[in-house]
């Protein structure tokens, strides 16, 4: 495997690696299907931009529960 295309995976699977940071278990979920998701469709050009924004986006609200409740505690 090139560095390009471990590059290319790290980038795509980066919302679900993030997830694994924050806590529940259905956004974990959500962001690997987002980001296998990102994965079949990064085929066509610019095509995987949507679902790995929205996997990017679970992943940064899990993450800043996940502080929000520790601050509060």
């Amino acid at each position: 495997m090139t560095a390009a295309t471990a590059g290319t995976l790290l980038v795509l699977f980066l919302p679900f690696l993030l997830s694994l940071a924050g806590q529940g278990g259905m956004a974990k979920m959500l962001c690997l299907m987002t980001s296998v998701l990102a994965l079949l469709l990064s085929v066509k050009e610019y095509a995987a931009v949507l679902p790995w924004s929205i996997g990017m986006l679970i992943a940064t609200v899990s993450v800043w529960e996940r502080i929000r409740q520790r601050r509060m505690v």
